[in-house]
């Protein structure tokens, strides 16, 4: 145990004062742009209600970025900086994710604000995909939740380092401990506390730091003051116990302090940090620091976790695709400022001055008036305007480095475009954005509202990448499907088109109605069955058309067989032909008609997925064999195997999560099972019950009103897509009937 001294750290950023921890004034900023080592990309992630942007005002206030602390829903009529919209203020929730940028410590740090609530995932995909590490924050009370797994999965699909944050620590129940148990158990982190809280619920005093054995409080107005002393005696035993714990997990993942583990040594402050530093970067340790932003306390503590733990741009291993060989991986050189320059526009939005581009700079530098290139469409446009965001206000800047996120403001372009400056092949990576499983029609109540409808469908179409715009071919409607991993996202219906959007259905329609005027009516949600064949089957189909003069001949031999593992949501077209029976100026034609018909199936006219389509033989004719022939071909040789390959219907089954009172535990469970749920796992703790199961989404309409009248109001649930499986066959006889009487009116 060290001494007893007392380091007083006043900050008071206002003032200016200088202390060890204290902000740097934001003039200084220029001055930091071009040492990417100090720059900082973080996104603050965590399922609903967690405090995200509760933290991010905190952060930005200790900062001196902002002069005042408000709340979230706006309950002082003013609301967090970071959430910007009247729609997300009034609601209390993140809709879209916001950008705004700090210094502390002479560290220039980007910040994103991201939605915890599973209807808005898709905005946090799109801020991993371009930021280089996280904060995951967790309640000390709910601890891991359904959408903190859902954060976890994507930080790990994008190789994204984090350190954790337990939040809300002076609430009723809360339990530090237990939430880092859980990252360990639940999202098998090698994950360790390197703070202890000094008291806990309404005791809350401060935090002990477990690497340099001091307690640190956070007095003063708003909790300004930061002083570090000796540890609580009545602690000291926690406190030690809690050290070695630390040390024994990264002994795990670090040689030097498993050298000293095994000899018994105390490994320095320094050598802890340097070890959790460099695990942190590999993703093979997370630190676990503890507080409550409401309170005010630990938050400084946690912005020097990021300086310390969290990479720089140029510490992380990024990588473009070569287009003029083969989309080989290349790696970025960001340090390089004479590099050529390449950027990613990861996000849109319809701004007061027209079409706000949000770019993440890879390599090279941008300045205003720079003339770049779109990547996917080849086109040349000018840089008007270069702004750093913050929240819903802008800062003009000249220029922009490697490492940096800027917006941009007359660029014509859609979300995942690369920009370079035309010397370069290079792309980036796009996002990953799931399938959709559910939509929902959606029109306008007045035909008056036609115009300003059609332009809302182009703004969201335009800035949200998940949209796939298709053409029916029997009803000539314009379908279009986005991103929907939960079952509130929904699908719009006008005319002749259908839109699909990610966001729930009461948010949009306000939207809607907020920003262009424009009232609708929505209709009954449609889950996304498929079809697949359960068998193989081989075919041998000839299409023969004669009409007078040239007519149409092409036949095709081979065989369908049924998918499974990880391409049973794939469909697959294969050529084993041998010889010149076709020719081979035919086969993307045949391609083409195993496609098509896999966009309806014959059974609910729902898509077929898992099947692959294996060409083995066939014959054309001299004059009558053409493209057209060849893909009719196709189609006619799916129909032909599919309705004898032992066809079935196939629908999306959630991964369900409810959290209930244990009084309630078996009544919910109960109407799980009517609902054909499967209960995979429940867990109690302190009153509480966590129910895990998996059920068709086509059972869970109406599961909201249910839960609440079996719980008197105390329950709540989130669900995932997982996968696609068997109906039971009466359901598919149902829905066969339902598709024959639709086709009949």
């Amino acid at each position: 145990m060290l001494s007893v001294r007392a380091l007083a750290v006043t900050r008071s950023v206002r003032s200016g004062a200088r202390g060890l921890s204290m902000a740097r004034p934001l003039a200084a900023a220029s001055a930091l742009e071009r040492d990417i080592a100090k720059i900082r990309n973080i996104g603050i992630s965590a399922h609903i209600d967690s405090g995200k942007t509760t933290l991010t005002e905190r952060v930005l206030f200790y900062t001196g970025r902002i002069k005042e602390m408000h709340e979230v829903r706006g309950k002082d009529e003013v609301g967090a900086t970071m959430d910007s919209m009247e729609l997300e203020r009034e609601k209390g929730i993140t809709i879209a994710s916001a950008a705004t940028y700090t210094t502390w410590k002479d560290h220039n740090i980007n910040i994103i604000d991201t939605p915890g609530h599973v209807d808005f995932t898709i905005e946090v995909e799109r801020a991993l995909r371009v930021l280089d590490g996280a904060v995951l924050v967790l309640c000390s009370v709910g601890g891991v939740q359904s959408q903190t797994l859902t954060v976890d999965r994507q930080m790990k699909r994008y190789k994204v380092p984090c350190i954790g944050f337990v939040n809300k620590c002076d609430r009723p129940g809360a339990n530090p401990a237990r939430v880092t148990n859980q990252l360990r158990q639940k999202l098998r982190h090698n994950a360790a506390m390197v703070q202890l809280p000094i008291g806990l619920e309404d005791r809350m005093e401060g935090v002990v730091d477990l690497i340099t054995n001091e307690a640190v409080y956070f007095q003063g107005q708003q909790g300004m003051q930061v002083v570090r002393t000796e540890i609580p005696a009545n602690m000291s035993e926690e406190v030690a116990a809690k050290r070695e714990e630390l040390i024994g997990h990264l002994a795990d993942v670090n040689e030097e302090i498993a050298d000293l583990f095994l000899m018994g040594e105390e490994p320095s402050p320094e050598q802890l940090k340097q070890a959790i530093r460099d695990a942190v970067l590999a993703r093979s340790f997370t630190p676990v620091f503890v507080g409550t932003a409401l309170k005010n306390l630990g938050v400084q503590t946690l912005l020097d976790g990021v300086l310390e733990y969290l990479p720089a741009p140029n510490e992380v291993e990024s990588y473009a695709l070569d287009t003029n060989d083969a989309e080989k991986k290349v790696p970025i050189n960001m340090g390089n400022s004479e590099a050529p320059f390449l950027g990613l526009a990861f996000k849109l939005e319809q701004g007061q001055f027209g079409q706000l581009t949000y770019l993440r700079t890879y390599q090279g530098v941008l300045r205003k008036g720079d003339f770049i290139y779109n990547a996917r469409t080849d086109k040349k446009v000018k840089v008007p305007r270069l702004v750093r965001m913050h929240s819903a206000s802008m800062e003009d800047v000249n220029e922009v480095h490697a490492g940096e996120i800027c917006a941009m403001f007359g660029l014509d372009c859609s979300s995942g475009d690369t920009f370079t400056d035309g010397s370069t092949s290079l792309t980036m990576e796009s996002m990953f954005v799931p399938n959709p499983v559910i939509s929902l029609s959606i029109k306008p109540k007045n035909s008056t509202d036609l115009a300003s409808f059609s332009k809302a469908l182009n703004r969201f179409q335009r800035q949200d990448p998940t949209f796939r715009v298709h053409l029916d071919p029997e009803s000539k409607e314009t379908i279009s499907a986005a991103w929907v991993n939960f079952i509130l996202s929904w699908i719009v219906q006008t005319c002749n088109s259908w839109f699909a959007c990610r966001m729930t259905p009461q948010i949009y329609k306000e939207i809607m109605e907020r920003e262009y005027n424009c009232p609708t009516i929505t209709g009954k949600p449609k889950v996304a069955f498929r079809e697949t064949m359960t068998a193989p089957m081989k075919f041998d189909y000839i299409h023969k058309k004669q009409s007078g003069g040239a007519g149409q001949y092409g036949r095709v031999q081979g065989e369908i067989v049924p998918l499974d593992g990880d391409e049973a949501a794939d469909v697959i077209f294969e050529d084993e032909t041998v010889g010149q029976n076709i020719p081979k100026n035919f086969i993307p034609a045949i391609e083409k008609g195993f496609r098509e018909a896999c966009e309806k199936g014959p059974l609910t006219g729902s898509p077929i997925q898992g099947i692959k389509f294996i060409l083995k033989d066939g014959n054309a004719h001299a004059v009558d064999s053409n493209d057209m022939a060849f893909t009719m071909a196709g189609i006619g040789a799916v129909r032909q195997a599919f309705q004898k390959g032992s066809p079935v219907v196939l629908q999306p089954i959630m991964q369900v999560e409810i959290v209930v009172p244990d009084e309630f535990q078996g009544t919910v469970i109960g109407g799980i099972n009517k609902r054909r749920g499967t209960i995979m796992d429940s867990e109690t703790s302190e009153g509480s019950t966590v129910i895990k199961a998996e059920v068709p989404l086509n059972d869970m309409f109406g599961y909201s009103s249910e839960l609440r009248a079996q719980t008197q109001g105390k329950g709540e649930f989130a669900m995932e897509y997982t996968r696609h499986e068997l109906v039971l066959p009466q359901v598919q006889k149902e829905l066969m009937e339902e598709y024959e009487k639709s086709l009949k009116q």
